[in-house]
């Protein structure tokens, strides 16, 4: 039932939309969050030759296509390095940038070289439709302090154009790690988390990540969906508003382009509690696996947010999200809805029958000071503003993070970067749990979760064309996770870092070559140092990791 209703619901905003729109405009296929040009686009806005709105991930392939069509302009302002790899990443897009009208006559094509000097698995193009596909496969071998694993996937990936305004993309990857030593529950990482299929093995793993959408594009915006990571604010090892720490989730997006200097976004999704609902679950009667018919309590997440461009180089961001339970709530697909203030409306102000709520702030600003990007992001998950400043009536739960980098530092292609990340205690957490900050039980916002604070330095250099270096040092402190009676009723609040857990170092070295479009070869090695304040033991943890990847 839920189901039908959202594809009702989503049909006829599409047919408002298209109704209203009186513009042709590109159609919209995300682009993985992951891929280099990212950084790539985001070093030449931080060196102030493009303009690049990346504070939410993942964008357009056309409007990355765009920014390297605007790059391409300028190329005398770029370095040797710069304009190839310019041209290597126009190669990609090469789709996108091509504005001229489409034959009619149909044509396909297997494992072949595009006009933009692609390799393509299969292409297949005709009156204003395109469709491009490419085999997923990875492998690599893990080795260090306990670990001897082997990692291999395959899978599959699909995109393309239908029309003036439609757009879809298919992304699905199965993974298998065997050995010894494989991390089965990635809780205390950065990797995004994983879905095991089958948790009674012990020498190996299976899970699968898939990503997907239906795009419908207007004048000046365009609204998908489907299933995929939403990432937003910046930083070096972690965001604190929304990372990929937890799996890709069922999504509705609206972005739009008001002016110039003023964009929106909302989304809508669905999260996955891990919570068995026990008043909707019976008997089977056949005794087969327990003999029971489960269901887990349902969970969303609504998320909308503005950007502003207040002059050039600088911006202002800020947003909103409420995680809600038990049902779906029409009033919270509304864009412009004040989601706090319609939770109290409807919820009658009622703590036992309301909702998370959560407010956050970012400003950015890039190459004001010459080659230099600063920002700074604030996570408020709740606050009592009357008492903000008094020790022992405050409840701020709040997380914030403060960083910035610097290009050409030195030598040409190397950046160097500091960042500084703290979240309170109690940060991501709710008097029920069903509405914590979390989705398959990872946060939706920093991978460390909450009580703890971490100083990254990093330094990325690229010595020739798609060869990039990364180094970092990173040092962290954990704290205790606390109760739900300190959380609400204990004052004063107990203090940050408060039931110290662990110290941590960490030294970080990673290599990658992308060796034709799509194709990387990676190594990386890690030394993780480990003090454990609980047991009073020192470790260390040594990992080298060598492999490659196609399709990613």
């Amino acid at each position: 039932m839920l189901i039908n209703q959202y594809l009702k619901r989503a049909c006829l905003v599409l047919l408002c939309l298209q109704l209203i729109s009186t513009h042709l405009s590109a159609q919209t296929v995300w682009e993985t969050h992951t891929k280099e040009v990212y950084n790539y686009l985001s070093r030449m806005a931080q060196k102030g030759t493009i303009r690049f709105d990346d504070n939410i991930r993942p964008l357009s392939r056309k409007y990355i296509a765009d920014c390297l069509d605007s790059l391409s302009q300028k190329k005398e302002q770029l370095s040797p390095t710069e304009k190839k790899e310019l041209s290597f990443y126009r190669n990609e897009y090469g789709n996108e940038l091509n504005t001229a009208p489409g034959g009619s006559d149909e044509a396909l094509h297997f494992l072949k070289i595009d006009p933009y000097k692609r390799w393509r698995g299969f292409s297949a193009t005709g009156k204003d439709v395109l469709f491009q596909a490419d085999p997923v496969f990875t492998a690599a071998a893990i080795r260090g302090s306990g670990k001897s694993v082997t990692q291999s996937s395959s899978g599959l990936s699909f995109w393309g154009y239908a029309g003036k305004h439609w757009g879809f993309q298919f992304f699905y990857n199965d993974i298998t790690e065997s050995g010894k030593g494989f991390d089965s529950t990635r809780q205390n990482t950065p990797e995004t988390g994983i879905v095991r299929k089958d948790t009674s093995l012990h020498s190996s793993q299976n899970f699968s990540q898939f990503r997907g959408s239906i795009s419908y594009s207007f004048k000046n915006g365009a609204i998908s969906f489907g299933q995929d990571h939403l990432l937003w604010g910046y930083g070096q090892n972690g965001k604190i508003v929304l990372s990929d720490k937890a799996p890709a989730f069922p999504f509705i997006r609206l972005d739009y382009k008001l002016f110039s200097w003023l964009s929106f976004n909302y989304t809508h999704v669905w999260l996955n509690s891990a919570l068995i609902d026990s008043n909707r679950t019976y008997a089977t009667g056949n005794g087969i696996y327990g003999g029971q018919r489960q269901f887990f309590i349902p969970k969303f997440m609504a998320t909308h947010s503005i950007n502003i461009k207040a002059m050039k180089g600088l911006d202002f961001a800020a947003g909103e999200s409420i995680v809600y339970s038990d049902r779906l709530d029409v009033g919270y697909l509304f864009p412009l809805m004040f989601f706090k203030i319609y939770d109290n409306i409807v919820n009658n102000s009622n703590i036992h029958t309301g909702s998370n709520g959560q407010l956050f702030l970012q400003v950015s600003s890039r190459n004001q000071i010459p080659k230099t990007h600063l920002y700074t992001t604030l996570f408020i998950d709740e606050i009592r503003v009357s008492s903000i400043f008094d020790k022992n009536k405050s409840r701020n739960q709040l997380g914030y993070s403060i960083g910035g980098s610097v290009t050409d530092a030195f030598v040409p292609y190397l950046t160097l970067g500091m960042e500084y990340t703290r979240v309170n205690p109690f940060v991501y957490n709710n008097l029920f749990p069903a509405q914590n900050y979390t989705s398959y039980n990872y946060t939706l916002g920093d991978w460390m979760g909450n009580n703890f604070d971490r100083v990254t330095y990093t330094a990325r250099y690229t010595p020739f064309p798609r060869f990039k270096c990364l180094f970092s040092y990173q040092t962290s402190r954990k704290g205790g996770a606390g109760t739900l009676d300190q959380q609400y009723f204990q004052q004063p609040q107990p203090a940050f870092l408060f039931n110290l857990q662990n110290k941590q170092q960490e030294f970080l070295a990673k290599f990658s070559y992308e060796l034709i479009n799509n194709l990387n070869l990676n190594a990386f090695y890690s030394s993780l140092s480990i003090d454990n304040r609980v047991t009073l033991q020192k470790t260390t943890q040594n990992t080298f990791n060598l492999g490659f990847n196609y399709g990613l």
